[in-house]
Parts: structure tokens; sequence; C-alpha cells
């Protein structure tokens, strides 16, 4: 071996970063400005597909319809947790990467600004004539008079011997500050609102009534800190629910008003109140907001099974398959059918003239009958069953067929179908309609708003307010005045506020502003 070789052999060789090396720069990395703006961006990002696909909180029944016309779209969309975007694993991890990010930016700014807050002006340099604006005063001027003159103009102003430093434009500094603070605020209140907030969809059929506890939802989407108890003990019941459509010109069927008469109990001791439900005018008690959001038809059937008796009575929700004409599909199941369970396939037209519906509002309602069959549809398995859905596809199979096809004359409320083989009769008695709800209680509400509002505010004052400077040298009874600016691209602006600036100094200037 070489005396060359010896020696790199016994050369120390470079340490790598090791564990504390690369947690600080990944702390580093991710507490960047930098870092900060991408995580924004991703989380507005993030946010697209919740406007996009139809989400199970706030639209349950066009997501159902979604898992029946492209079950294969709607699995992968389920995969990716897209209909429930605001609550899937990969937003929270760019919520929370985004809070920790906030979190390093902030503090150390805000240490950094305190700091500047608490430092004089710099004294002024020998020779202004080189900073960027400069200009000889036309008067003689006192140190004292100059530092006067500046502290009216609002600038914080330090006097020296023969000079004064003034600077002003804190403002920008307080104002990009506030806005991180309150972008901060507002994940803060997007926390609470999810720790302590909850959400409920429900469907309310005319005549039927609404108690807010966690049992009467269709689905309850609750934060981790709230409890049965947590809900607010309000009650109603939906006395009747109205929707207005245009009736002539090329916007014919466009739907022009909602509303839902409800009849109010705040709390179980409270007295009963009328309200009128709308779109965009919820129902708000103790801060729980009630919004309507969707609305259909339910007819009402009474089926008779083979032995005579009333199988089943009352309306039947239908879920709306176009929305123009509130042409909807609709299920009705007879579990205590006997000799065998009765389940039909039916489609509500609200005005129709024989096949189709031509108008949502429900000026000619008929049920046309698509399927009609016996046998067990999986009711009594103690497995969950969409309301949508006559029987899963492996039951529908064993099924036995009495009706199928549109062969059937429609039937308009009052008729009545009988089934063959003596197997009962479907009787089409009436129509009511239901509405969807959405009731949402969220804490952090007023403060997410006050965040936003704030974050407004301070993203102007850091794009308007300039940070600049100005000294004044007094000598021999001579007095001169250059100025800058600290903030990149504002020198033009400057520009004429230094020209303001030394007219105010010059004595004859003294009016001025």
């Amino acid at each position: 071996m070489t005396v060359d070789e010896l020696e790199k052999e016994q050369a120390p060789k470079p340490a790598g970063m090791g564990v504390v090396g690369w947690l600080r720069w990944s702390w580093r990395t991710l507490t960047a400005m930098k870092t900060a703006l991408i995580l924004l961006f991703l989380f507005a990002l993030a946010s697209v597909p919740g406007s996009l696909v139809p989400q199970r909180s706030v639209d349950p029944d066009q997501v159902a319809r979604l898992f029946q016309n492209d079950p294969a779209l709607a699995e992968w969309y389920d995969r990716f947790q897209l209909f429930d975007v605001f609550t899937s694993s990969w937003f929270a991890a760019i919520y929370l990467l985004l809070f920790t990010s906030l979190i390093g930016c902030v503090l150390p700014r805000t240490a950094t600004y305190v700091r500047e807050l608490r430092r004089r002006p710099p004294a002024a340099p020998r020779n202004l004539s080189r900073l960027p604006h400069h200009a000889a005063l036309d008067e003689p001027l006192t140190v004292d008079e100059a530092a006067r003159r500046l502290r009216k103009l609002r600038f914080r102003v330090e006097v020296g011997d023969g000079w004064v430093a003034a600077e002003k434009g804190y403002l920008r500094e307080t104002g990009n500050l506030l806005f991180h603070a309150s972008l901060l605020g507002l994940l803060v209140a997007v926390g609470i609102g999810s720790l302590y907030g909850y959400r409920g969809n429900v469907l309310v059929v005319e005549g039927d009534g609404f108690a807010n506890t966690v049992a009467a939802y269709d689905r309850f989407i609750p934060g981790s800190q709230v409890s049965a108890e947590s809900l607010e003990p309000f009650s109603f019941t939906l006395k009747d629910f109205q929707a207005s459509y245009q009736v002539q010109g090329e916007r014919r069927g466009q739907a022009l008003d909602y509303a839902a008469l409800l009849s109010v109990q705040d709390s179980p001791a409270a007295a009963t109140r009328d309200y009128t439900l709308k779109v965009n005018e919820p129902l708000e008690i103790d801060g729980t907001q009630t919004y309507l959001i969707g609305n259909g038809y339910a007819p009402v059937f009474r089926v008779t099974d083979g032995k005579g008796q009333v199988a089943f009575e009352g309306p039947v929700p239908c879920l709306v398959e176009q929305k123009t004409t509130m042409m909807s599909g609709c299920v009705v199941k007879a579990p205590d059918a006997q000799p065998s369970q009765l389940g039909f396939l039916l489609r509500f037209l609200p005005m129709s003239n024989g096949s189709v519906s031509l108008f949502p509002g429900a000026l000619n309602p008929q049920v046309q009958l698509l399927g009609a069959f016996s046998g067990d549809l999986g009711l009594r398995s103690g497995e969950p069953r969409s309301v949508y859905e006559l029987a899963p596809p492996e039951l529908m199979r064993k099924l036995t067929p009495l009706i199928m096809g549109t062969g059937q004359a429609p039937l308009s409320p009052g008729q009545a179908v009988t089934l063959p083989q003596g197997a009962g009769k479907l009787e089409f008695t009436g129509v009511k309609e239901w509405m969807t709800l959405q009731v949402a209680y969220d804490p952090g509400r007023m403060a997410a708003l006050v965040a936003a509002a704030t974050a407004v505010v301070s993203i102007v004052l850091s794009l308007l307010v300039r940070r600049r400077r100005v000294w004044v040298r007094v000598k021999d009874g001579t007095a001169e005045a250059g100025g800058l600016t600290r903030t990149e691209g504002s020198a033009a602006g400057f520009a004429e506020e230094f020209a303001d600036i030394v007219k105010v100094l010059s004595a004859g200037g003294k009016d001025a502003r």
C-alpha cells in the first residue's frame, strides 16, 4: 500500500446529517414560506372535488343515484373518499401539514416583528445624496422642527446630533403577520367545528315529524367530542311543502321557489310556532341550523296481500331520476304480505301524458308499474337495506316475477292493479311530497367568519402599505433630506410621497397636508 493510499484511508470521512440533522432539515423545509404557500394551494385544490362530486353529508340522494346509474364509477369515487372529501384522510393530512407549517411561520416572524417594533430608526447616512431619493430643502430648518413635522406625518422619529431619522409603514408587516395568523385561526375554527360540531341528513314526508335525536337521522356525522346529549332538543312537523315552477315560456318547468311550512317546538317545554323554511333561509335554534337541500314526491300506496289483508299502506319517497320533470323511481316493499313477500318497481310521473312526465308539478300524477315480484326480499336478515333497492342482486334472481314491463296502463290516484295468481293488489291512493334537510351545528362558524374577514383586511394592508425611511441632516444653516423605501417595486410610488414630505419640511410647506 502506498503512502497516498494509506493517507486516504486514514483521512476522516465526512459525517452524514444523522437523525437530528434530517429532523432539522425537515422542520425548516416544512416551516418555510414557500412550503406554506404550496400547502395552501393544495388545500384549495383538494377542496375542488367537494364541489364537483356530490357529498354524502350534503346530497345523499344524488350519491345514491350515482351508485344506481354508474356503480363502477361510484365505487372508485368511494374508494378515494371523494364522496366525503372534507372528512377524508388525505384532506386531513393536508390540513394538519398546513396547520403545522403556519405555526412554524407565524411564531418566529412574530418574535422578529416585536424586535422590529422596539428598534429605533437607524441614524442618518453621512451622504444623503447617494440615496434613491434626495432633495435640498429651500429654507433653513432646525433638528427639532424637522422632528416635529415628521411626527405630524405619523413617522416614528429618532433625533441625533445634527440629524433626524424617521420611519413608518409597519402596518405592512402587521398585515402580513395578521394574514398568516388569520389563516391559522381559520384552521383552528374548522378544527373546533370538526370536534364539537355535527351534521346530519334526514328525509321528512308531509305530515311526518322530526325530533333532533341521533336515531331520527338517516345519516349522522358527529364530531369526536359530540354525544347524544349534545344535540339541541328541538322538534318540528312538516305541515305542508310547496314548490312553484315556471309554467310558460322557454324556462317552463324551472323551479321558482320552495317553501316548507313547519310547526316548530324549540324545546320539549316550549310552545309550538309556525316557521316557513326556504332555500338559504335556514331554521336556527341556539346555533343549530336546519337547511332545506332537496325535495321530491312520495306517492301513497296500499298493498293488499293474497289473504285480503293490508300488508302495507303509506307514502313512499321516490328517488328523482329526471330533475327537469321530477320523474322519479319508486320501490314499494311489503315484507308482511302473505303467503309471500311482495315488491314493486314503479315510476312516478307528476304530469303524465301516458308514458313520460311533461312538467315537474303534480298536475296529472300517474304511476307506471314496471315490475311486481313475490318472494324473499331479504328484509328479515338483519342486514341494512337501501329503501331505493328492491333486493340485493343475489336475491333478485330468486324472486318470482308477477308483472314485468310497461304494458300495464298507468295508475291515477284511486286506481289499483290486481296481481296475477291471487297474490294481492296494489292501489295508488294519493300524492305527498318530501324534503331532505341538513341539520348542522358548527361552534367555529363565527370564528371562521371573523378570521376570513381579518385575512382579507390584512392582505389589503400588506399589499397597499409601503415600508419607508426618511432622513434629514442639518449643517451650517442648511438642510437636506433623503429617503428610500424598503418595499420592492414601490419606488415609483414613493417618489411622489417623498416630494410631498419635502414640501412639508420646507418652511413654505407648513400648511401642506
